[in-house]
């Protein structure tokens, strides 16, 4: 069984090329090991409990009096009780009680919430406290007016949470939330003590429509066929709709809990009732294809040479959304990153294997703190 105890996980497969020694120009220095060399923690973890429910949210302000560019009314609107206060962007904030001082925030990926995270942080919580914020327009954060449901704009908005927490994090993002963390630890590297990337959308421009978690999506966004298309799409049930995506991101959409499946529906149900919830998953669909094609020093291929904070990147084989094959260039491409790749894995690690990606990201955490990474 994949989620075992190990000292170490060498990660090759098919689609990855053997290992090609690089110089060590990290904070790790020449002792750091080859790229695919991730220790995996031996330290006693909880449980894995899949019947364990996802931990009450609360609102909370994204902004700590630094910029506030993105949020409603530049900073100043009055507390409506639906996400927006006197500080600006408020976020729907779920927190795992964790032991000790470290803090962990975890940042989720494109049509997402705080619920991908229940697992993984709930391993961690002997180790840290666990934050995941639903972002801008996902979950049960309203965005603010105007917000631009840009990569940037929601960087920001996370950088000035973390800000507002007064102390770095151990940053963890899935996919789009994955982008979002590694713009934050390349521009605010003070705020960032460790960075774990699963799946990060990297620009991956195939035009394959099984990346959609519903063929028709592709047909809804043409003329003549799209209106019919989008009203299909529309007569799909919540239960239909959450199944769709587990059966997208998941290499084997029956490990995934029966019973989450109906948590699943309640949330699409709930987000089906929030005026502003398509146009956020499609603004940001947007503007994740506008990222893949923005050229030069935009590039998210530009910033990652940017990140000098110790790096894990995570990623699954069978990841049908962003392909496996951008896993060893993205390692490759941060200064300080090692690369772990999970056989019969899909696009949410964090989900599918969350005792052996807890396992990395604590040894991570581990060799950090001992000067070994």
């Amino acid at each position: 069984m994949l989620d075992a105890v190990s000292e170490t996980a060498s990660s090759t497969s098919a689609p990855i090329p053997q290992h090609r020694p690089r110089p060590a120009t990290g904070p790790g220095g020449p002792g750091r090991g080859p790229l695919t060399h991730v220790p995996l923690s031996r330290a006693p973890l909880p449980d894995w409990d899949p019947m364990l429910p996802p931990w009450a949210g609360s609102w909370e302000p994204a902004w700590a009096g630094g910029d506030r560019e993105h949020s409603a009314d530049g900073g100043h609107g009055a507390h409506d009780g639906h996400g927006h206060g006197q500080d600006g962007v408020r976020l729907h904030v779920r927190r795992t009680p964790g032991a000790g001082d470290e803090t962990a925030v975890y940042v989720h990926g494109l049509g997402g919430s705080s619920t991908n995270w229940t697992d993984l942080a709930a391993q961690l919580a002997p180790y840290a406290e666990g934050i995941a914020p639903d972002l801008p327009g996902f979950g049960f954060s309203a965005p603010p007016g105007g917000f631009p449901f840009s990569l940037d704009a929601h960087a920001d908005v996370v950088a000035g949470y973390v800000e507002s927490l007064a102390r770095p994090v151990h940053l963890v993002g899935n996919s789009m939330g994955g982008a979002i963390s590694l713009l934050l630890a390349a521009r605010r590297p003070e705020l960032v003590r460790t960075l774990t990337l699963v799946s990060p959308a990297m620009p991956d421009r195939r035009p394959d429509p099984r990346r959609l978690s519903d063929p028709r999506m592709a047909l809804a966004m043409l003329p003549v066929v799209g209106a019919p298309a989008r009203r299909r799409l529309a007569r799909l049930t919540p239960e239909e709709r959450a199944l769709q995506t587990i059966r997208l991101v998941y290499a084997d959409a029956d490990r995934f809990p029966r019973h989450r499946l109906a948590e699943q529906a309640e949330e699409f149900t709930a987000r089906s009732a929030q005026q502003w919830a398509g146009a956020a998953l499609a603004r940001s669909t947007l503007e994740i294809f506008r990222s893949w094609f923005t050229p030069g020093p935009g590039s998210l291929w530009s910033v990652a040479p940017q990140v000098r904070v110790p790096t894990l990147v995570v990623w699954g084989t069978e990841d049908r959304v962003i392909s496996v094959r951008r896993a060893r260039r993205t390692a490759e491409t941060i200064p300080s990153a090692r690369l772990l790749v999970l056989p019969r894995t899909g696009h949410v690690a964090q989900m599918e294997r969350p005792v052996t990606v807890a396992r990395a990201v604590l040894g991570m955490w581990e060799h950090v703190a001992d000067a070994r990474w």
